[in-house]
Formats: structure tokens, C-alpha cells, sequence
């Protein structure tokens, strides 16, 4: 692996911008479990009946909303979860003006935790809630705070988290931010994702730069047309930069 990290921080080193795009493998070092995982399948149909993509859908909050708030406060809030050395490296690679923004498919907000600013959240943060009838913005200690289906302090509406659930589109200012960024990209680092999850991982098409870097631990679809290609943790990958 020597070699590769040399060859990445080769690819660092001459891009004048170089873009992140993460997935759930960055925050589970985190301690944060990736839902979509076979072990995460496994517990959603055990313990609640259903599978993850059923329980984070658009039906089960409108149709299920205790079930929905149930597994939403016991498997996507992790409040004493630290960002790992992947999140303090992307943050330093910023600081020194080497990276231009991170993409990220995790709603856990570990990468501002880590003090990276220039964060694209495609499917939102559980650090935002909104009422669903007037819109008015609480924090994720309001929910928390509050019985099983929380309810708005001004107009009795039901607060949800600011996600994307399945069966709802990713919001268009944040998507044309992201396809904005990797496309003036020269240098895209995917790492911690599968590319399983579309359509966020349909926006590797509008990259056209120099080099594309993937370090995942398995194999990923777009594996053969990177540059570069790491199969590690992606904590002990940028940990070594």
C-alpha cells in the first residue's frame, strides 16, 4: 500500500482541485453502522420487521410514523460519535486549499464535526429538523427531547428530520452543486462507497478530469476506470497522506 499512498499523494500534490466523494464505509469507522449493510439488513428485519429501505421511506413517515421515528432515533443518531482520521484529513487537505468541496452521502454532519466547511450533503443532515406544515427549523435535541412522534411548538405539525427518505429526490440546488463541483474537478477521490446507491452514485458520469482514486475495501463498479485503485479503510488510506 506504500506505493499507492505515495502514487495518491502524487495526484494530491499536482491538482489544483481535487473533490471527495464519500459514502456510509467513512463514518462506520466512526462507530456508525452502515444500515445498508448485510448486518444492518439483518437487524431491521429482526428487530423491526422491516427493511431499511422500507422504514426510511416516504410511506413509512406519512403511514408509520411511530414505527419510522423508532428506528430513526435508535440507528441514524449516534450524538457521541467522533470523526475518524479519514474526516481530519479531508478538513486538513482543505485548510491548506488542496480540496474543494466533499460530497458526502452520510447524514451525520462528522465532516463539519471534523472542520471541513465546503460540504455538500446530498442527503441531508439529522442535525436539521423542519415542522412539516410550517417549516419551522428545530435542532436534532428537539426531537429528542420529545415524545415518539415530535410535534411543532407553533403549529402542532409533525417535525421530521431534513433527509432524503427513499422515494423522494435529492434536493436540485444541492445535486447541481455536486455535479458542479466534480465536474471542474481534475482530481476525484471516491472513497467509503460502494456505488450502490443512485442516483448519487450516477454523478461520477460528469467527471472528466485527470485522475480518478478509489479506495474502497471491496471492489466497486467503477473500479476499472480509475487511475488508482486502494482496497483499505479509508481512515488508514487518508490517515497516511
Amino acid at each position: 500500500m506504500n506505493r499507492q499512498i505515495k502514487q495518491l499523494n502524487h495526484y494530491i500534490k499536482i491538482s489544483n482541485n481535487t473533490v471527495f466523494f464519500g459514502g456510509a464505509g467513512v463514518s462506520t469507522e466512526s462507530g456508525i453502522p452502515d444500515f445498508r449493510s448485510e448486518n444492518g439488513l439483518f437487524k431491521a428485519k429482526q428487530v423491526y420487521g422491516f427493511s431499511p429501505e422500507e422504514l426510511l421511506s416516504r410511506t413509512f413517515f406519512v403511514h408509520e410514523q411511530e414505527l419510522f421515528f423508532r428506528y430513526y432515533r435508535e440507528n441514524l443518531i449516534a450524538l457521541n460519535a467522533k470523526p475518524n482520521a479519514a474526516h481530519i484529513a479531508l478538513a486538513k487537505l482543505e485548510q491548506t486549499g488542496k480540496l474543494q468541496a466533499v460530497i458526502t452521502q452520510n447524514v451525520d454532519g462528522l465532516h463539519q464535526a471534523a472542520g471541513s466547511k465546503n460540504v455538500i450533503e446530498l442527503h441531508g443532515s439529522n442535525h436539521r429538523q423542519y415542522c412539516t406544515k410550517c417549516k419551522a427549523r428545530y435542532s436534532l435535541e428537539y426531537i429528542l427531547a420529545r415524545e415518539i412522534i415530535p410535534k411543532c411548538a407553533k403549529c402542532g405539525g409533525v417535525v421530521r428530520p431534513d433527509i432524503v427518505l427513499y422515494e423522494e429526490q435529492l434536493n436540485s440546488a444541492v445535486t447541481n452543486s455536486a455535479i458542479h463541483a466534480i465536474s471542474k474537478a481534475e482530481l476525484l477521490i471516491v472513497g467509503g462507497t460502494s456505488l450502490s446507491v443512485y442516483p448519487a452514485a450516477g454523478m461520477l458520469r460528469h467527471f472528466s478530469g485527470g485522475a480518478l482514486v478509489m479506495i474502497n475495501k471491496s471492489e466497486t463498479e467503477a473500479d476499472t476506470s480509475a487511475q488508482l485503485v486502494i482496497h483499505g479503510a479509508i481512515g488508514e488510506v487518508l490517515g497516511r497522506l
